[in-house]
């Protein structure tokens, strides 16, 4: 069930994507996402949902198709796209402070060989101000807590003032309370009009989080509002009926 969509941010016609043995990680995709929601992802493990992102994002060439962002190809529009990897794909030992890495998230604003001045690290510090971290600003990223790295790299992609965000897993690893101030966090940026794409794996919290569900496992099994997709009988079919949902009534 893929719902049609009038006011889209991203299409995709006819995109495969495949391992170096020819074997699909992604399969006759053809969809469109909308701009303005809080769009999850969700699926199994070799669903291909990070693949799916990095293809968007222009970080795969392995694939065919047409993937546009904007009704354009990424590398025309790559300034308002941000993306916030796994934390496990950083190097924490990196000898950075965390406004340090906050300001590297204004470099697509500024000309070639042009250094960041003082309204950059302004702007740097209202978004720490924004996710709660402006007083952990001196401080090394190796001494961050699980909750404090994710907040920072948020913090980051907000210095890019992007208009469509990935975030690949962004609440592994941290606790409820954080995870709820971040996605609130996301809901203000939907508000504000912005596009949130996040991969997420705790199906409990669904419901009360995206406004969009995209269900995948290799093939679309599902793009539309949440509570039109996010049904028993389709996510059986994403988890090829191996999925224990506890509390999940088949007439949901």
């Amino acid at each position: 069930m893929i719902y049609n969509v009038k006011n889209s941010i991203i299409d995709l016609k006819n995109l495969k994507v495949y391992y170096e043995n020819k074997i699909p990680i992604l399969n006759n995709i053809n969809l469109s996402l909308p701009k303005g929601f809080l769009i999850g992802i969700i699926g199994p493990n070799g669903a291909g949902k990070s693949t799916l992102i990095k293809t968007i994002m222009g970080l795969s060439n392995n694939y065919i198709g047409d993937v546009k962002i904007f009704k354009k190809k990424i590398e025309n529009v790559r300034n308002l796209v941000s993306y916030v990897p796994q934390k496990d794909s950083v190097d924490w030992d990196f000898p950075a402070s965390v406004l340090d890495i906050v300001i590297m998230g204004r470099y697509s604003k500024l000309k070639l060989f042009e250094k960041h001045n003082s309204f950059d690290e302004a702007f740097a510090m209202n978004c720490l101000r924004k996710v709660g971290m402006e007083k952990y600003y001196n401080k090394q990223i190796s001494e961050l807590s699980e909750g404090q790295k994710q907040r920072l790299f948020i913090a980051r992609s907000l210095a890019q003032e992007s208009v469509l965000y990935f975030l690949d897993e962004p609440f592994s690893g941290i606790d409820i309370s954080t995870e709820k101030e971040i996605i609130n966090i996301f809901k203000l940026m939907s508000i504000e009009g912005k596009t949130v794409v996040i991969i997420h794996h705790n199906l409990h919290s669904v419901s009360s989080y995206f406004n969009w569900l995209l269900l995948l496992n290799v093939n679309v099994i599902g793009s539309g509002p949440t509570k039109n997709i996010f049904n028993y009988d389709l996510l059986q079919k994403t988890y090829l009926g191996k999925l224990n949902i506890l509390n999940f009534k088949k007439n949901k």
